[in-house]
């Protein structure tokens, strides 16, 4: 089972997958606007819900690559949205909350890849030997 050749994902899986990277990008966003809104309550919301979508993704599709594909788009998205504009503006103060924010996202997004679950045989178990 293990050694068996690869074959290219299925088209829904990269719909699900793609789906996953622009939740995650949506997640940053909101949780940026909430961390800084009710700075302890806000900052634990916005890392919980990242957490939750990491997690709930990859227990979804069933391997790591549904907790990587959020996690991804959370980080381009915070990444962009921490670059200043020409005019001044930008969204993230340089307060101990956004940086809270920004380093406990990418701790959480790491997290729950590592603890993610791995692909699996299917099958009935069995021990070796029997």
């Amino acid at each position: 089972m293990l050694a068996q050749p690869l074959r290219p994902p299925s088209a829904l899986r990269i719909v699900v997958h793609l789906g996953l990277f622009v939740l995650g990008a949506v997640v940053a966003v909101a949780g940026a606007l909430v961390q800084s809104g009710w700075f302890p309550g806000g900052l634990l919301l916005a890392l919980a819900g990242a957490a939750g979508l990491f997690l709930g993704g990859s227990r979804a599709t069933g391997g790591r690559a549904g907790a990587v594909a959020p996690a991804a788009g959370w980080m381009i998205a915070v990444v962009l949205l921490t670059a200043s504009r020409p005019e001044g503006d930008f969204l993230f103060a340089a307060g101990a909350g956004s940086y809270l924010f920004l380093l406990g996202g990418m701790a959480v997004a790491v997290m729950c890849a590592t603890l993610g679950q791995g692909r699996q045989p299917g099958g009935a178990a069995a021990r070796l030997g029997k």
